[in-house]
């Protein structure tokens, strides 16, 4: 299942880290980083993704 949620990630990483930890800080963390750039989404998507 991780796997799928990594894929997920990099395509949209918002999607990815609401499937893992819900309407939580993170998320919105990451909407802001994805806004900002990219990379830095995805970076921090997998990141936690990979840590739970």
């Amino acid at each position: 299942m991780d796997i799928i949620r990594i894929i997920i990630a990099i395509l949209l990483p918002p999607l990815g880290v609401f499937l893992q930890v819900g309407f939580a800080g993170a998320f919105w963390l990451n909407i802001l980083l994805t806004l900002l750039g990219y990379i830095p989404g995805i970076v921090h998507a997998v990141y936690i993704i990979a840590k739970r």
